[in-house]
């Protein structure tokens, strides 16, 4: 099993920046992706960045340029750095790790509100 704490949330105004961390902790060994999804009120969860076990990072194309995703190792921590906040920005951010089974993780959210 695997646990996923997300931290880092808050309120906003546009053009501000938030850092987003994620906490894994348990049988870590076989994650080998670990990812940030966000979901806006009354929209489906959408996928905003990916990182490899080789750091090897994707971004959604609403996100390029502004977000950062980043993992410590030593820390078992992942970070998405998120600059130049927009509202469309706002929602639920969620930190999700994949095993090599595909087997997925989830955390339990954080709030960002990006007012305007």
């Amino acid at each position: 099993q695997v646990q996923l704490v997300e931290s880092g949330g808050g309120l906003v105004q546009a053009g501000g920046s938030l850092r987003l961390s994620c906490a894994a902790s348990g049988v870590i060994f076989n994650i080998n992706v670990m990812a940030w999804y966000r979901q806006a009120p009354g929209q489906q969860r959408e996928l905003v960045a990916t990182i490899t076990s080789g750091s090897s990072p994707r971004y959604t194309d609403s996100v390029k340029g502004r977000f950062t995703i980043s993992r410590d190792n030593g820390e078992n921590t992942v970070y998405l750095q998120m600059n130049s906040l927009k509202p469309e920005d706002t929602g639920v951010y969620y930190c999700k790790a994949q095993e090599i089974t595909a087997r997925s993780y989830w955390g339990q959210g954080t709030q960002v509100t990006v007012s305007t």
